[in-house]
C-alpha cells in the first residue's frame, strides 16, 4: 500500500462511488498482506468483482413531478438531479456496510433527488436552504444533509420513514471563507468547505485550522461540526467542538445562531447542542472556528514501548503534565506488528517490537523545542525508547491512506472495518480487552478468526479514546456477519463503561444504543428539541434520536 501523494491538497477527482477517496489512489494488496490474510485468517477467495454504476439497480425515484419542478425552481435549473448516477453517489456514506451495499446488484435505496443549493452570496445560499426546508416540511419530503459523504455510521442513509420521498441536500457549493479576524484568531467558513480547502483558504492569510481527521481530504466543515469530529492533531488543537466557537443553522421553522462570545454564562450552551446534531435539528450552513498561524516549526519523534500498558501510562503522564504535543498516539502490539501506523509498510517487518508511539510538535521554533524536550523526558522516564523522527514522518505522510487498504481487503474477500470508543485512564485496559474479546468471539462464531488491532488516537487529562481496526474473512452474508460483530462490540463497550462513539457519531448504526448511553430522559429531551425545530420530522429521519 502507498499513501496518496500530497495528502493535504484537494484531490483532483470526486470521491469514488463504491470505495474510499480518490480512485487514482487505490492500490492492490501487497504480497506480504496477501500472505498474512491467507495464513492468519484463511482469506483465499477474492470477493466477486465490483459492479459498474449502471449494474447497480436503484428503486425508481418516488419524488412527484410537481415537487421536482418546485424544488428545481428554488435551486435553479440543472441543480435538482434525479438521474441514476447522482442518486447512487448520494446513496450512503463509506462504512463497510455502505461499500458492501454498493457491490450488491439487487435493488436498493437511494435519495429520490439530489439538490445543490447555492447562490451568488452566502445570504442567497441560506435563503435557498430555508425555502427547501419549508417546502419539504409542508409536502412531507425527508431531507438528508450531505457534506463530503464520508460517514461511517449510516449517517447518510436515505431513510424515508413515513415520508413520500427523500432528497439529499448536497452542500458542496457553500464553499467560501466568509470572514477572518486575525486579531482574535477566528474565521467563519461555510459548511461545504472541505478540509484541504479550509487549509488553502486560511493559508492565503497565514493561518491554519489544524483539523485532520482521517476523512480530511473529502469531509467538510459542516460535517466536522455535525458529527463532533476529532482530528489527529487533537492533542494540540482540540476536537472540532473545541475549535467551533459559533455556528449558524437553518431549521424548517427559522434560522438559529449560537456562540456570541468566546465564553458566556447566558444559559446552557446551545452551540454544544447543535454540534453533534447530525443533520437532525437543522442544516449547519456556516461555522466560526478558532484558527492559528501556520506553524513555523514541526518536530517529529517516534517511540517504542515494551507493551501497551507501559505506553498508555506514558501517554497519560504526558497529557496530565500538559507537555503539549500536537499529536500523540500509541499502537498496541498487534497494530505495531503489522505496521498499520506507517501506511507505506503495512504487512512488512515491524520497525520495533512492543508498541509504537508517534509524537509531533508544531508552533514556533522555541515552543516546539520546549514541548518536544519535556515530552521526550517524560516518555523516556516511563519506559520509552526513542526511534528518531523517521517513523513519525512516515506516519504523517500516510496518515490519510489507511481507508484505501479496506477497499483492497474487501476486494480480496476479507471483511475490514473500524470502530472507536473512549473511557477513563483507569478503565482503558478493561475496555480494550472487553471489545477485543467480543469481536473475536462474534467473528469466530461466524467461521473466521479475527485480527483485532487497536491504538490510542486522542488523549485527555482523565482518559483516552481507543480506535479498533478489525479484519476477518468474509463468511456467508458479510453484511450480517459484520452487523453481529459490531453489535457484540457495542454491547461490550457499554457494559465496560465506554461511550458508544468517540468521534464517528451515532448515525443509524449506533442509534439503537443511544438510550443506554444518555438514558430515557435524555432521549426525551432530544425529542423535545427536535419537535421544536423540526416539527414535521423531515430532517435526517432514522438517525441519532431513538
Amino acid at each position: 500500500m502507498t499513501a496518496p501523494d500530497n495528502p493535504t491538497e484537494t484531490p483532483d477527482t470526486a470521491m469514488a462511488w463504491d470505495a474510499w477517496g480518490d480512485p487514482d489512489a487505490a492500490t492492490p494488496l501487497s504480497p506480504a498482506i496477501g500472505d498474512l490474510l491467507a495464513q492468519a485468517l484463511g482469506v483465499r477467495t477474492p470477493a466477486a468483482a465490483r459492479p459498474t454504476m449502471s449494474q447497480v439497480r436503484l428503486r425508481p425515484s418516488a419524488l412527484p413531478d410537481d415537487d421536482r419542478v418546485a424544488l428545481e425552481r428554488i435551486v435553479g435549473t440543472g441543480l435538482c438531479h434525479t438521474d441514476h448516477d447522482s442518486r447512487l453517489r448520494h446513496a450512503g456514506g463509506k462504512s463497510t456496510l455502505d461499500l458492501l451495499a454498493r457491490r450488491n446488484t439487487g435493488e436498493q435505496d437511494a435519495p429520490d433527488a439530489v439538490l445543490e443549493p447555492g447562490g451568488e452570496t452566502a445570504a442567497q445560499d441560506e435563503e435557498q436552504i430555508s425555502a427547501i426546508l419549508r417546502y419539504c416540511s409542508d409536502h412531507g419530503i425527508a431531507v438528508v444533509p450531505f457534506g463530503g459523504g464520508t460517514s461511517v455510521v449510516g449517517g447518510l442513509d436515505p431513510i424515508r420513514a413515513q415520508f413520500t420521498a427523500v432528497v439529499a441536500l448536497d452542500l458542496r457549493r457553500l464553499d467560501r471563507l466568509l470572514h477572518l479576524d486575525p486579531i482574535s484568531g477566528e474565521a467563519e467558513l461555510q459548511a461545504g468547505v472541505t478540509g484541504p480547502d479550509a487549509e488553502r483558504l486560511l493559508a492565503e492569510h497565514g493561518f491554519s485550522l489544524g483539523h485532520f481527521p482521517q476523512s480530511f481530504q473529502y469531509a467538510t466543515v459542516g460535517g466536522f461540526a455535525a458529527t463532533r469530529s476529532s482530528g489527529q492533531n487533537s492533542a494540540g488543537y482540540g476536537r472540532f467542538d473545541d475549535m467551533a466557537v459559533g455556528l449558524h443553522m437553518i431549521t424548517p421553522v427559522g434560522p438559529m445562531t449560537a456562540g456570541r462570545a468566546p465564553s458566556s454564562a447566558a444559559g446552557p450552551d446551545l452551540r454544544q447542542l447543535f454540534l453533534g446534531s447530525e443533520g437532525t435539528l437543522g442544516v449547519i450552513t456556516r461555522v466560526r472556528v478558532r484558527v492559528h498561524p501556520v506553524p513555523e516549526s514541526i518536530r517529529h519523534e517516534a517511540w517504542s514501548f515494551p507493551d501497551f500498558a507501559t505506553g498508555a501510562a506514558a501517554l497519560r503522564a504526558v497529557t496530565q503534565a500538559g507537555a503539549g504535543p500536537t499529536v500523540i498516539r500509541l499502537s498496541d502490539e498487534a497494530e505495531t506488528g503489522v505496521n498499520l501506523a506507517t501506511t507505506d509498510a503495512i504487512g512488512q517487518e515491524s520497525i520495533t517490537g512492543g508498541c509504537l508511539a508517534i509524537t509531533l510538535f508544531e508552533g514556533s521554533a522555541a515552543h516546539t523545542a520546549g514541548r518536544h524536550a519535556e515530552t521526550a523526558d517524560l516518555l523516556a522516564a516511563h519506559g520509552g525508547t526513542s526511534l528518531g523522527p523517521e517513523p513519525a514522518r512516515a506516519w504523517e505522510h500516510g496518515r490519510f491512506g489507511a481507508p484505501y487498504l479496506r477497499d483492497a481487503l474487501l476486494d480480496a474477500g476479507a471483511l475490514a472495518e473500524t470502530l472507536e470508543t473512549a473511557t477513563s485512564w483507569s478503565n482503558l485496559s478493561t475496555l480494550k480487552s472487553a471489545v477485543t474479546d467480543a469481536l473475536i468471539a462474534s467473528l469466530g462464531s461466524s467461521g473466521s478468526p479475527a485480527l483485532v488491532l487497536c491504538h490510542i488516537s486522542h488523549v485527555y487529562p482523565t482518559g483516552a479514546s481507543l480506535y479498533f481496526t478489525v479484519v476477518a474473512a468474509q463468511r456467508g452474508d458479510a453484511v450480517a456477519q459484520w452487523r453481529a460483530a459490531k453489535a457484540a462490540a457495542t454491547d461490550a463497550i457499554l457494559a465496560a463503561g465506554g461511550t458508544v462513539t468517540h468521534h464517528h457519531a451515532v448515525g443509524a448504526d449506533h442509534r439503537g444504543w443511544l438510550t443506554d448511553e444518555i438514558g430515557e430522559l435524555g432521549v426525551r429531551a432530544l425529542r423535545a428539541v427536535k419537535a421544536t425545530l423540526d416539527p414535521a420530522g423531515i430532517l435526517n429521519p432514522g438517525k441519532l434520536i431513538p
